[in-house]
């Protein structure tokens, strides 16, 4: 009996080691920058919705597209958006045991969309080439100094990928030079599909806005429906590539038609519809978040005053007190 015991043991763990591994999904959140330094108090409500990862977001300005350099890390900036900030919010996140992305990401004058970026003149190129170098290489030492999980190389930039694909893949290599976790990039929902330089990184990341119902308050189904449009084309791209896709934001408003164009943040949409968020929320998670092709996300968004933001009279992004909040609760949990 000992030789057959031994041999089906062997049989068993073979087995095993054959199965395909299934790593845990990234339940996260998207941490917004604040004026002051964080603690426990600000995290356990992440740690309560039962979260495990968080995306730290520290920025650079572009005051002038006419003169595109990046500035970033500046005694006028917020705390949580420089690196000293940034740093503090690492630890405190860790010290509660939840997994940190850092994700650099810039603003330009007047809010004006980031994928449009782009220069004028040669000059002008090197000049913002060299600054977002500057930008970016300070936070990957840096996520390489507070062992961060994952690191974003940038976020909709697509006409500066565009116009200078050579630039990102030695920005990347640079990257890799000073820093050993995981990489991403945080692709357009429209741009990924585009983006040159997926091979180099470990997650094809995609800021999640597809469109997916038209009504004015969509139902569970009929999102899942919307979400089935897209679906094939993820899954054969992922498998093309060899490479999961990670939800680097998602998210709804809690407006009238939040699934025909979940991107849109304008005040003009002034609706508050609670009902809207939740069926869209959880159409995502029941549609996509068990794929085998999908790494799991980041919720847009999650600020660091808890009791006092959000509120069923919010009509914008974040789940904060809101009904939503115990979908993705219960989401995570599972």
């Amino acid at each position: 009996m000992r030789p057959l015991f031994y041999s089906l043991l062997s049989i068993l763990m073979l087995s095993c080691a054959a199965a395909k591994y299934k790593p845990l999904k990234i339940n996260g959140v998207s941490f917004v920058a604040s004026r002051g330094v964080v603690d426990a108090s600000h995290v356990k409500p992440i740690v309560n919705i039962n979260a495990n990862a968080a995306a730290v977001m520290p920025f650079g300005f572009i005051r002038d597209q006419a003169h595109p350099e990046v500035t970033h890390n500046t005694k006028r900036q917020w705390f949580g958006e420089t690196r000293s900030g940034a740093g503090q919010y690492i630890e405190a996140l860790h010290k509660e045991g939840i997994n940190v992305m850092v994700k650099p990401q810039l603003w330009i004058a007047h809010g004006e969309f980031t994928g449009f970026l782009e220069a004028s003149s040669e000059a002008d190129w090197k000049l913002l080439e060299a600054s977002y170098s500057d930008f970016i290489l300070e936070y990957a030492e840096m996520a390489q100094e507070y062992n961060v999980e994952v690191f974003c190389v940038g976020t909709e930039l697509e006409a500066f990928i565009t116009h200078r694909p050579a630039y990102w893949q030695e920005l990347i290599k640079a990257v890799k030079a000073v820093y050993t976790g995981k990489l991403t990039y945080a692709a357009n929902w429209d741009e990924f599909w585009t983006t040159p330089f997926w091979h180099q990184l470990d997650y094809i990341g995609i800021d999640a806005y597809f469109p997916v119902s038209t009504m004015q308050t969509p139902t569970v189904e009929d999102c899942i429906k919307g979400w089935a449009k897209h679906k094939p084309g993820l899954k054969a791209f992922s498998e093309k590539l060899d490479r999961p896709i990670l939800f680097t934001e998602f998210g709804y408003r809690s407006v009238d038609y939040t699934g025909k164009e979940p991107w849109r943040y304008d005040r003009s949409m002034t609706s508050v519809n609670l009902i809207a968020q939740n069926n869209a929320t959880q159409a995502l998670f029941d549609a996509v978040w068990d794929e085998d092709w999908f790494a799991g996300g980041y919720l847009w968004k999650w600020f660091v005053d808890h009791n006092n933001v959000g509120g069923v009279d919010n009509n914008q992004f974040t789940p904060q007190n809101k009904p939503v909040e115990q979908i993705i609760k219960a989401h995570y949990k599972s």
